[in-house]
């Protein structure tokens, strides 16, 4: 498997595996894809992408549906780390979901966050893995 980085893309270039099959199901089934899945239906409860104002005032910090959002970005960035690292098969991630559409519902709160933190690789695996997909 050949991985490369240019700027905001990551370019995979292999067959997923059996392994990779395995590896997705693993996180999948995990106790943050759990969560995670409470973050999408929260997150998609709401017409538009909410602005970190609006999801802050619905969820403040440390509560249920902060917690469940922070799931849907974990889970994102380590799929796009393991695809970054050549250890999960692009292809296949985005055959099985939809990471351009997450990224862009849960954008204003990521963004928040890396910018409060100000930490410019928070959550830049996910950012990359969205915007190669099409």
């Amino acid at each position: 498997m050949t991985t490369t980085t240019r700027g905001s893309d990551l370019s995979v270039s292999s067959k997923p595996t059996v392994a990779d099959a395995q590896l997705l199901i693993s996180l999948m089934n995990g106790p943050l894809a759990m969560r995670a899945a409470d973050g999408m239906d929260l997150l998609w409860a709401y017409d538009k992408p909410p602005t970190f104002a609006k999801f802050n005032k619905d969820h403040p910090h440390g509560s249920e549906g902060a917690r469940a959002v922070s799931a849907v970005l974990a889970m994102n960035e380590t799929i796009g780390t393991f695809v970054k690292q050549g250890l999960l098969d692009r292809g296949l991630v985005y055959d099985l979901f939809w990471v351009a559409g997450v990224w862009e519902r849960c954008k204003p709160i990521a963004l928040h966050y890396r910018e409060k933190t100000g930490v410019p690789e928070m959550y830049e695996n996910f950012e990359a893995l969205a915007a190669g997909q099409t």
